[in-house]
């Protein structure tokens, strides 16, 4: 594995894209078996640290890391020296000499992962730096659409919400264009980054523009603990305006899927109906996420050939 670290897609070559993915196959075997435990990463340890909430993102990586037989130890700001005053930078001192052979690492912070990988000698993994990125979710992202297209170009996917706020969309943005995808966002103006056109992307005001002819479409909740004032009306009237509902979705093509990254805020910007329907892939994308940061770390610890 040519990887050392998984910081960000925005500069990652797609064959080592194309690495983690094929790895995941194998992974998603794995966790569907009546005994999820493989011996490969015995005598590993990976650390979490985890400066902001999560609970999928969290999950996913512990439970990749037991399922390959890694010991984990997790580690939250609230409940570590970090509530006293200490420093990534000594925190990250304190994490090399305890012996961890991974860091995973979510910060409120762009660029936190990046100074822990220059800090550390052992792989780091970005789980979520601030606005910046979220890697891994867009890996699960394309894996899951590649689950049911494997040839994805020409997919038109709409990206419907927060996105001046969403790491999660900036990944995909940086990664799905590479396989084909037509990438097309929707959302108030004042929810969308300056010169996001300028990365091949077609912005739309209103997502009755963006949705015929989309194969897919990914809702991203609206992030108001990032959010300044008076970005939106209200909550109200952004759900009126850009919710995905039954009558917004038969905009798009009859077979579209539905993505989330999560968590959903159910009337907000999904309707119910929509989310537990027969062409949401959300549950498919919390399941591959486990497959996806298993094959994550295995290719970061161990590498080709091992």
């Amino acid at each position: 594995m040519a990887v050392r670290h998984l910081l960000g897609l925005a500069d990652m070559p797609a064959a080592a894209i194309n690495e983690f993915l094929e790895n995941a196959l194998p992974m998603k075997q794995i966790i569907s078996r009546d005994i999820k435990k493989v011996p490969t990463l015995r005598g590993k340890t990976v650390i979490t640290l985890f400066y902001e909430p999560s609970t999928r993102t969290r999950m996913s990586f512990e439970l990749a890391a037991k399922y390959l037989s890694a010991d984990t130890v997790n580690v939250s700001a609230s409940a570590s020296s970090t509530s006293k005053g200490e420093s990534l930078a000594d925190t990250a001192r304190t994490v090399a000499a305890l012996g961890a052979d991974l860091v995973v690492l979510r910060h409120p912070c762009a660029g936190a992962p990046h100074l822990l990988a220059r800090l550390v000698e052992v792989p780091v993994v970005n789980a979520g730096d601030g606005m910046h990125e979220h890697p891994t979710q867009a890996l699960l992202d394309l894996f899951t659409l590649r689950e049911r297209r494997p040839d994805l170009e020409g997919l038109k996917l709409v990206i419907i919400g927060d996105i001046l706020h969403s790491r999660v969309a900036r990944s995909n943005i940086w990664c799905l264009p590479r396989f084909g995808v037509d990438v097309h966002v929707a959302a108030p103006p004042t929810l969308v980054p300056a010169g996001l056109a300028a990365l091949g992307v077609t912005v739309h005001d209103r997502p009755e523009d963006a949705l015929p002819g989309a194969g897919a479409v990914m809702v991203l909740r609206l992030q108001r603990e990032r959010q300044q004032e008076g970005l939106i009306p209200d909550v109200r009237e952004y759900a009126r305006l850009y919710a995905l509902n039954s009558e917004r979705l038969a905009l798009a093509r009859p077979d579209a899927y539905v993505m989330h990254p999560g968590p959903m805020n159910r009337g907000i910007e999904i309707a119910p109906d929509v989310a537990d329907g027969a062409c949401a892939l959300i549950t498919d994308q919390v399941t591959n996420g486990v497959a996806v940061r298993m094959a994550v770390l295995y290719l970061l610890m161990l590498g080709r050939g091992e």
